[in-house]
This record gives C-alpha cells, sequence and structure tokens, in this order.
C-alpha cells in the first residue's frame, strides 16, 4: 500500500502515489484499452499512436493496449505487437512522445491462447492449457466467429511462451517504457491457465490451483529477469464473466484469494485488479476491494466503471491505491484536468472505438486552456 501523505484539500484522485518505482503525480491511471490503429502488415505503431498517447500524459500512469509477445500470441484485429525490431522501433516512437509530454507509460504484454482463431494463424488451430473449446468470440478479419476446440500447449511450447514474453519485456525496456504489465486478465492465455474448466492438465502447470498458477509465476519471473520486479505490474479480473468457461464462482474466487496472497512475495509494482460489473451496484465493488484488499498487502490499482466521485470513495477507504479510467480517456484526452477542474467529460463515438484512423482517435480537443 501507498504510505504518501495526502495533501490538504485536494481529492484523493488527484494526489500523488508511488506504486514500487512508479512515482505518479495523481492516481488516474489510463487503463489498456484496444482501439484497432495498427493497420500496418507488420503491426507496429505509428506516429499516430505517438500522438494519441501523448495526448493523454496527464494521466498518473498509461498502461498501453495489450500488445502481442509473439505471433502466435495473435487474437484480434490491428492490434500492435512489440515481438519485432519494427514493433519495438515504433512503441520507442510512443514513449518519447509521452515522455516529451511529461507522462509516465508501461506496456502491457499479452497472449489470447485458446480464444484465437485459425484465421489469424494461417489456417492452424490455436493452443491453450488444454484441448479445451473456451467457447468465446474470436474477432477475425472477416468479423467474429466462435472459437474452436485449441491444440494443448506442448511441455515445450510453454516454455517457448515463457520465453517470449521476456523477449518481449527486453523489447520493452529497449523501447523506453516505464514498466510494464503482464495481461492476465479475462479469458486470455493466462487466465486459461487459471481456469480448471480450461486447463485440465496433469504436469507442472495442473491439477490443483497452485498448479494451475505456476504459468502465471513464471512468467513474472520471466519478465523479472529483464526489469526489476517494482516496475512490473499483472492485471487480473477474478469476477470475469465470459461464456460457460469463466463464472465467478465461490470456488474460483476463493482461487484468486490463494493466488493473491501468493504475490505478496513477489515485490511487484502493483496489481491491476478488476471488479464486478458496475451495474452490479457499487457497494458490491467496494465489497470486491475490501475482498482482495484482506489478501494482498501490495499496492492495488482498482478498475471497471469508476466515476470521479466513486473513484475518490474507493481511495477514501483505502481499498485501493489509485484508479484506472478506460473508455473516459476515450474523448477526454485531458481527463485529470477535468477531473480537477469539475468540468464535465465529454462522450466517446462508440462507432470509432476499433477502427477510423485519426476520427474517433486523435481528433478529441482538449478543454480550453488544460
Amino acid at each position: 500500500m501507498s504510505d504518501q501523505i495526502p495533501a490538504p484539500g485536494t481529492r484523493p484522485l488527484l494526489r500523488p502515489v508511488q506504486l514500487g518505482a512508479l512515482k505518479l503525480p495523481n492516481r488516474v491511471v489510463m487503463a489498456p484499452m484496444t482501439r484497432g490503429r495498427a493497420t500496418r502488415a507488420d503491426l507496429a505503431p505509428t506516429a499516430l499512436h505517438a500522438t494519441y498517447y501523448a495526448q493523454r500524459a496527464g494521466a498518473g500512469l498509461i498502461v498501453s493496449e495489450g500488445t502481442w509477445v509473439s505471433e502466435d500470441a495473435i487474437g484480434f484485429v490491428n492490434v500492435p505487437g512489440i515481438y519485432s525490431e519494427a514493433q519495438t522501433a515504433g512503441w520507442a516512437e510512443v514513449t518519447d512522445a509521452v515522455h516529451a509530454a511529461e507522462g509516465r507509460i508501461i506496456s502491457q504484454l499479452g497472449h489470447v491462447g485458446a480464444v484465437s482463431h485459425p484465421d489469424h494463424r494461417g489456417g492452424r488451430l490455436p493452443a491453450g492449457p488444454s484441448a479445451v473449446n473456451p467457447e468465446e468470440m474470436s474477432f477475425t478479419p472477416d468479423g467474429p466467429k466462435d472459437t474452436l476446440t485449441p491444440r494443448a500447449l506442448t511441455a515445450a511450447e510453454i516454455a517457448t511462451t515463457i520465453s517470449d514474453y521476456r523477449q518481449a519485456a527486453a523489447n520493452a525496456l529497449r523501447a523506453g517504457f516505464d514498466g510494464l504489465e503482464i495481461h492476465a486478465q479475462v479469458s486470455h492465455l493466462v487466465a486459461q491457465f487459471l481456469n480448471p474448466r480450461l486447463n485440465r492438465r496433469t504436469d507442472a502447470y495442473g491439477g490443483s490451483s497452485e498448479k494451475r498458477a505456476q504459468f502465471l509465476l513464471d512468467v513474472v519471473d520471466a519478465v523479472s529477469s529483464v526489469w526489476d520486479s517494482d516496475r512490473v505490474g499483472i492485471k487480473l479480473s477474478p469476477y470475469w464473466k465470459g461464456g460457460p468457461a469463466f463464472t465467478a464462482d465461490a470456488e474460483a474466487l476463493a482461487d484468486y484469494d490463494q493466488l493473491l496472497k501468493r504475490l505478496n512475495d513477489g515485490n511487484l509494482a502493483y496489481l491491476h485488479l478488476v471488479g464486478p460489473e458496475p451495474d452490479t451496484g457499487t457497494d458490491d465493488t467496494f465489497t470486491a476491494f475490501a475482498r482482495y484488499r484482506a489478501h494482498y498487502r501490495g499496492a492495488v490499482i482498482a478498475n471497471l466503471g469508476f466515476t470521479q466521485d466513486t473513484g475518490d470513495g474507493l481511495l477514501e477507504r483505502g481499498l485501493a491505491d489509485a484508479v484506472s479510467f478506460g473508455a473516459p480517456f476515450i474523448a477526454n484526452p485531458d481527463l485529470v484536468d477535468r477531473f480537477a477542474q469539475g468540468h464535465p467529460l465529454a462522450a466517446g463515438d462508440h462507432a470509432t472505438y476499433y477502427e477510423g484512423g485519426k476520427r474517433g482517435y486523435t481528433d478529441y480537443p482538449a478543454m480550453s486552456g488544460s
């Protein structure tokens, strides 16, 4: 948890905080968001990405969109990677632009595993922890398609995948990021390993909740061989309900309780934790973060459906150290200034969330004087 002394009269979200080695001027974090603007064949970010992220440098911390750690990790359209030299060079332009605007940005490393599709893989089946169809939707160049039954990763392929994370972490370091975050949320690869319905392995990576967590712990060790662990975060979504495999039932939540306890020993920068869907009510959200706090002693970034008021309320109760905002940052590049000055928030154009080039991406204006 943070030990920063609050500035008198300052609303909680606007106070500085230190998360591991990351010193933030405020507690408003820009959440990772897929925006589908990497339209080059090599999936490298462009000057458009640099402009987009630099416009939002007023955030206490920017977490990049989830970026692929390898070609095998791909599972969405026009999302950049960080596994090639061209991609690393593109991200270096992004970090330079953010730092020139006095911001801080970390790289989120991702892999979709079994929720990919042969359309992303030259006709080859995707691979997951076991040969079990996650029964999700995969977003392909031809539109959404049902997932298929994947191959089960071999032990050698798991080792290669962990090595891919290590190399992506090294690329992120060369690209000038301030840290990195492991994408372990929703229905993607790490969450598949954690899930007993999708992970039916009987080796070192399955068979008990402790063994199902081993893949994540090995990834943490791999990236921490490149970065100091106090610049590494993990994003988890214990309450995610997607398809029949992810139910957020009592057993699943209990497994996450134990995982959070184990992560106490990791000296991480933070855990980025997703609460229940906001339509279940604020009380449910606060109860969820109180549960997280009961098991994890380190810094917590809270995510999902917060407003300035509910974010401040969570911080006032000591249930998190920072709050991340996704959609509000799309149409409000100056979100922190709007919070500070009490200015109303602009609404985003949903039709341009995942496509549109500059439109709906870099053309949202800051308020006058921001």
